[in-house]
């Protein structure tokens, strides 16, 4: 329904701003890749030991976030169950991490769906004293592409169990301790799922 206090000419723009926002900041997925078995996982580890952690090599450029991903890694194994080990550890684990700084364009679509019947025609698309083609031009993004990578090894056949990497897109350096935790949380459920998986 018509509200009087809507400016409906300049609505569409701000919302596309709004969704493209959106986009940039938060909705990029978490994706896990396996690789590297060697060897199958067993169901019954029960220690584990962070080798970047003892030997004092750091997985991502900064400290501050590089020691976040050691006290995250080290938290979730013990929720599951696993305890700290350093002499005699059932798993090594050790990480590295890929940061890509990379660029997108984001081209807006030019001629936008209305609310009134799904139409693409606009009214105001060419009218002069309205919104201008300037409003859609393509606009170049910046963005890091981040890789977690986590080595699980068995120490006693001296083989990997597997590598696990989580890929994910970070559009500032503000978000991007939150992500790269979040992809700790899921490499290390990964990997749980992974033991639980096999039968011995």
């Amino acid at each position: 329904m018509y509200h009087p206090s809507i400016n409906f000419k300049k609505l569409p723009v701000f919302l596309y701003s709004l969704m493209i926002s959106l986009v940039l900041t938060g909705c990029s997925a978490i994706d896990i890749f396996k690789e590297n078995s060697e060897i199958a996982p067993r169901k019954d580890y029960e220690s584990f030991v962070i080798v970047n952690q003892e030997i004092g090599i750091r997985g991502f450029s900064s400290q501050f976030l590089d020691q976040n991903v050691q006290i995250r890694l080290k938290e979730n194994l013990e929720n599951a169950g696993m305890l700290y080990e350093k002499n005699r550890p059932d798993v090594v684990i050790r990480y590295t991490s890929n940061e890509d700084p990379r660029q997108k364009e984001i081209r807006p679509n030019p001629y936008p769906t209305r609310f009134w019947g799904n139409r693409i025609y606009d009214p105001w698309m060419f009218n002069p004293y309205g919104p201008m083609m300037d409003d859609f031009q393509v606009r170049i993004d910046n963005y890091e592409l981040v890789q977690v990578i986590v080595d699980f090894i068995d120490p006693e056949e001296d083989k990997f169990l597997m590598t696990l990497t989580g890929v994910t897109e970070v559009g500032s350096q503000t978000t991007k301790e939150k992500k790269v935790l979040k992809t700790v949380d899921k490499i290390v459920e990964r990997f749980i799922q992974e033991v639980n998986q096999n039968p011995k």
